[in-house]
């Protein structure tokens, strides 16, 4: 027996508990794993409360994200006592997930745990920091150097923005923060950022073209503020974007990227393939600080994660959600 959040819809009625379930109802997989750590993200957010079509099949434990040690394995990359991380592949939405004492997972989903990290600091970095990443590698793809000019990380003081800041400043970049809350300024300072905007400036509806400021952006927002960030953004900039905390619209014109030859760089987690994910996270343990890592770390239990969930969702939680099973 092993304690999960399971979410149901008996009779068309959402209903999120904690459970004591029996192992024979896990999912097919060849390894079967104990979750150390797993984290409270936006999709894991939105699951838990029900305000978005997250979960595809019905019940389901949710979790995007985890961190622990093999039990038992039917693959041959992975043995018993094996650390692993998991990000995505549709697991809390299509296959049980990780807010949960054990997981049946597939081993070509797992990366190894690298050497650098326990498995709590894994889960700071979770999909967040881990899709931080992959769109500060998108900027480098494109050879764009901080002697370039400043670059903009919008939604700055929720889990991927947080860890964007922080790489990007680590990097040399002159990193201009966006965030709603202007409560939260001295704290993404302390991760690097040199400027603090707040997010109305970038909110509403914009011209096609504006004055042109950032070599780059990190966009974790979409709609109006995307379409702002695209239309003040250099000659031969990138803007990779990853989040929809606005909203899915993008009401723009393609005037940035065929006048001032802007690349918009779509940033997709949750399917990339496993050298891509690797490249990523041994990246992340070279260039992530552990001080930094704590800085925007706050722990929860397991009977926890609905509240955390919660939180997540009305704006009252910055950074990320660690949770400890």
């Amino acid at each position: 027996m092993f304690h999960a959040w399971l979410l149901d819809k008996p009779d068309g009625i959402f209903r999120a508990e904690l459970c004591e379930l029996d192992e024979a109802r896990l999912p097919a997989g060849d390894v079967l794993v104990q979750v150390l750590h797993s984290t409270i993200n936006y999709k894991d957010a939105l699951a838990l409360t029900n305000r978005a079509p997250v979960v595809r099949n019905w019940p389901m434990v949710p979790g995007i994200d985890g961190a622990g040690i093999v039990l038992d394995s039917r693959h041959a990359a992975w043995k018993p006592g094996d650390r692993w991380i998991l990000n995505g592949w549709g697991v809390g939405e299509t296959h049980w997930g990780c807010l949960a004492e054990r997981a049946s997972l597939r081993g070509d989903w797992l990366v190894p745990l690298p050497a650098r990290f326990d498995t709590r600091q894994a889960m700071i970095i979770g999909t967040a920091g881990y899709t931080a990443m992959l769109c500060v590698q998108a900027i480098a793809a494109r050879e764009l150097r901080p002697e370039h000019g400043e670059v903009l990380v919008t939604g700055a003081s929720g889990g991927v923005g947080s860890i964007a800041v922080a790489l990007l400043a680590r990097r040399g970049w002159k990193v201009v923060a966006v965030t709603g809350k202007p409560q939260q300024a001295d704290y993404l300072r302390s991760l690097g950022a040199a400027e603090i905007l707040p997010r109305e400036s970038l909110a509403a509806p914009g011209k096609p073209l504006q004055k042109e400021r950032w070599a780059a952006v990190v966009d974790t927002a979409g709609s109006h503020i995307l379409a702002n960030a695209c239309a003040q953004t250099r000659w031969g900039g990138v803007v990779a974007a990853c989040g929809l905390a606005q909203g899915l619209d993008f009401p723009a014109s393609v005037a940035p990227f065929i006048l001032r030859n802007v690349t918009l760089a779509g940033i997709d987690s949750v399917m990339q393939p496993l050298a891509a994910r690797r490249a990523a996270w041994a990246a992340l343990a070279e260039e992530l600080d552990g001080a930094q890592l704590e800085a925007v770390a706050h722990d929860v239990r397991l009977d926890e994660a609905l509240e955390a969930a919660r939180g997540l969702m009305e704006g009252r939680s910055s950074g990320r959600a660690v949770v400890n099973i």
